[in-house]
């Protein structure tokens, strides 16, 4: 729902409700008005409420794209911005020669970005169920085909030698990479221990 008619009692509490019921906010708002609230006689009788139209000016997509242009200019990071929405997601892809800053080590900055992300565009569109996605020069792909290579490497390791190995701290995401690169490896299983940001996959043998 782009665009929501509501009346009140005042233009305040018409225009309250309609962003209430599109789930965005007022600086993301173009506001009609259609009818003012008047008062009939006496106060009582004919009285007229306010009756407004409101329409969100930019979509999840469109926002998450012009919030990213403005991040990477106030950073001075020259990066272009591309934003592709489905029904689960919104995925952002930054490309660029200058924009391996905002990777970080090991992928740190960029789950820092994405956390970001998320918190603004759920405060912006209240209703919006879908979880934003950060990449920048496809680092994710590539980091997933690392990690997984990695863990069939220790994997292997650990049926050989019968020696449960704990691998280097990592993020949810890393984690659940690794989880499930290995749920079907013969031999192993594989769990998680420690507290955040040292939190590590476990692989041990069966």
């Amino acid at each position: 729902m782009s665009e929501y008619e509501a009346t009140g009692r005042n233009l305040d509490e018409a225009v309250e409700k309609a962003l209430a019921s599109l789930g965005i906010r007022k600086d993301n708002a173009e506001i009609e008005i259609i009818d003012e609230a008047s008062q009939g006689i006496l106060g009582i009788i004919g009285n007229k409420e306010a009756r407004v139209n409101v329409r969100a000016v930019l979509n999840p997509a469109q926002y998450l794209e012009s919030y990213l242009d403005q991040l990477l200019s106030y950073m001075q990071v020259e990066g272009r911005v591309s934003v592709v929405e489905d029904e689960e997601k919104l995925e952002a892809q930054i490309f660029g020669q200058d924009v391996g800053s905002l990777i970080g080590r090991r992928g740190k900055t960029l789950s820092d970005l994405q956390y970001l992300l998320n918190i603004v565009i759920r405060r912006q569109f209240a209703t919006l169920n879908k979880m934003v996605v950060v990449d920048v020069e496809n680092y994710r792909a590539r980091r997933e085909k690392t990690l997984t290579q990695l863990a069939k490497n220790v994997a292997r390791k650990v049926t050989q030698e019968g020696c449960e190995q704990a691998m280097e701290p990592m993020t949810p995401q890393e984690r659940r990479i690794i989880h499930l690169a290995l749920q079907d490896f013969p031999g192993v299983s594989t769990y998680s221990e420690g507290d955040e940001p040292y939190r590590k996959v476990v692989i041990a043998p069966l």
